[in-house]
């Protein structure tokens, strides 16, 4: 059986409708979108034929038809067309995210807030695979008497910052001295190298009128850079599926809000992490999970620097405003990428002459 060109726009009419209004498309309905051109019959007999061709269902409680995951997938692949983002939101974006380029996980965090605001969706953001990242800058803070922060910065702009209890007595003066000696030390070396290297004793070994301070402040070192090294997944917008019909049933809503929780976490990062590069977008069956089987994920990536890749998205049902939000992420993502191309002042957070 063939797609012919009538079958084509009934489909696309269908899934217009059903995307509005969540209420199965009868043939009447159809019939007078038309202008009555086409007949209710043969609506019908075509909207039969489509549903022997997978692209329509066909629920018990109602005479109308719904698209399936199949035509969701043709109507992403060769009927949407390509949407132009409201102005106000383009600025938005352009000006919040601008506003953010000198913090990393602030910029990835206000990203995701952006796409839950302007697409009313679940969203998510994933920050970067630091494992080809490397040292910018360390620094020394002190809190007080026995009380440091250390701050490290990679040259992606990401930040870990940890609290270090002092044993040994130090001075402002002693730290600074130790925060320009491991920056000079390590700067521009990649974290994941560091972590295999007997640092600590090396650094000792170096500046051993500091020893007792540097064997307080290195152990720390390197568990802040694994922090570094971990990925973060920021979300937002969870309570939105509330708004939407196909969540009314509570046990679906609990469903899907617990692919984000504790246990569920860790896995859907994975699955993040191991979706290619570009727009890529998967719909209700085409996802591997039973949890998401109704749902479609839309994700994109972002790079800092050209390099180190991010993911950026969202998740909902299956009937969502595909040439929208798609246009959103798309948008959002070149942002990210255009702020993170930027050399971000090129300060060590020293005071190196």
């Amino acid at each position: 059986m063939e797609l012919t060109e009538r079958k084509l726009k009934i489909l696309q009419a269908i899934i217009s409708d059903y995307v509005k209004y969540a209420e199965p498309v009868g043939s009447r309905t159809l019939s007078k979108k038309f202008n009555n051109a086409i007949s209710s019959a043969t609506i019908r007999n075509e909207m039969s034929d489509l549903e022997d061709m997978g692209y329509l269902t066909h629920p018990h409680t109602s005479a109308g038809r719904v698209p399936s995951d199949k035509a969701y997938r043709l109507y992403v692949n060769t009927m949407m067309g390509k949407v132009e983002i409201p102005e106000a939101d383009q600025e938005l974006i352009r000006e919040t995210l601008k506003a953010d380029i000198d913090e990393f996980d602030k910029t990835i965090q206000r990203a995701a807030e952006l796409l839950s605001e302007i697409t009313s969706l679940a969203s998510f953001a994933l920050s970067p695979s630091q494992s080809e990242d490397r040292l910018k800058f360390v620094n020394l803070l002190p809190i007080d008497d026995e009380t440091v922060i250390m701050m490290i910065v990679a040259e992606s702009g990401k930040s870990s910052n940890t609290l270090i209890h002092m044993r040994v007595p130090y001075t402002t003066e002693m730290l600074q001295v130790l925060s320009k000696s491991i920056t000079y030390s390590y700067r521009g070396k990649r974290l994941t190298d560091m972590l295999k290297q007997d640092i600590i004793t090396d650094f000792q070994n170096d500046i051993s009128a500091m020893d007792a301070l540097s064997g307080n402040i290195m152990p720390n070192f390197m568990r802040t850079l694994e922090d570094l090294l971990n990925v973060n997944l920021y979300t937002n917008g969870l309570s939105n599926i509330f708004d939407i019909p196909e969540f009314s049933d509570l046990q679906r809503a609990k469903n899907f809000i617990s692919l984000f929780d504790r246990d569920n976490k860790a896995q859907f990062v994975r699955k993040l992490a191991d979706r290619g590069d570009g727009m890529i977008v998967t719909i209700g069956s085409e996802n591997s999970e039973d949890d998401m089987k109704d749902c479609s994920l839309i994700t994109a990536t972002y790079h800092v620097n050209g390099r180190f890749v991010g993911k950026i998205g969202v998740i909902g049902p299956t009937r969502m405003k595909y040439g929208e939000i798609i246009s959103v992420v798309e948008y959002l993502s070149d942002n990210l990428n255009n702020a993170f191309r930027l050399n971000k002042g090129g300060e060590d957070g020293s005071d190196d002459e």
